[in-house]
């Protein structure tokens, strides 16, 4: 009997741990690959904007890290998972991601035409709906709407300047940058 106790306890331990992390209503996976490597969830956040829930991001890395100005600088790969709670139209989306951009990227004008080529992959959004921005290394980073991959970015100045909308000194919000950083 106490075997039979030992082994459920240990399975349901492991499929706890399986499910990842749950904030709001949404669970994101603890691990994801990019390029062949592991990552794993760093922290999850909520955006929220005049008291209505936006979206709940998830912040994947090779190894944890409570430190945002490295996990920009460094050149790894990484992605963010954005789950949104509410619809959105595109010119939400690319109004709030050109403030973002702008407030936490010093090389945000010579990077324009990258911004640009990003913004023309968003489209609108439904409750439910899924984005992630994936970084890579020698390829660059990748916007992926709803399981389809729109548009990739060469080079690591783009990536800072991209993850940088959340991890930068002026994040949408402090808390979503605290669950990001696991903090």
């Amino acid at each position: 009997m106490r075997k039979a106790f030992v082994a459920t306890v240990i399975v349901l331990a492991a499929a706890i741990h399986l499910l990842g992390a749950t904030l709001a209503g949404v669970t994101l996976p603890d691990t994801t690959q990019v390029g062949g490597k592991n990552l794993v969830l760093n922290g999850i956040g909520l955006r929220s904007k005049m008291m209505f829930k936006v979206y709940v991001a998830g912040l994947y890395l090779e190894a944890k890290s409570t430190d945002g100005s490295a996990i920009l600088k460094a050149d790894a790969p990484k992605r963010v998972v954005m789950q949104f709670m509410r619809d959105l139209d595109k010119e939400q989306m690319v109004e709030a991601f050109t403030e973002a951009f702008n407030a936490n990227s010093p090389s945000a004008a010579s990077l324009k035409g990258d911004f640009d080529k990003l913004l023309a992959g968003f489209e609108p959004i439904k409750t439910g709906d899924q984005w992630m921005f994936t970084y890579a290394p020698g390829k660059g980073t990748t916007l992926t709407v709803k399981g389809a991959d729109k548009v990739t970015v060469p080079g690591p100045a783009f990536a800072q300047a991209m993850f940088g909308c959340w991890l930068g000194p002026k994040p949408p919000t402090s808390d979503l940058q605290k669950g990001m950083l696991g903090k």
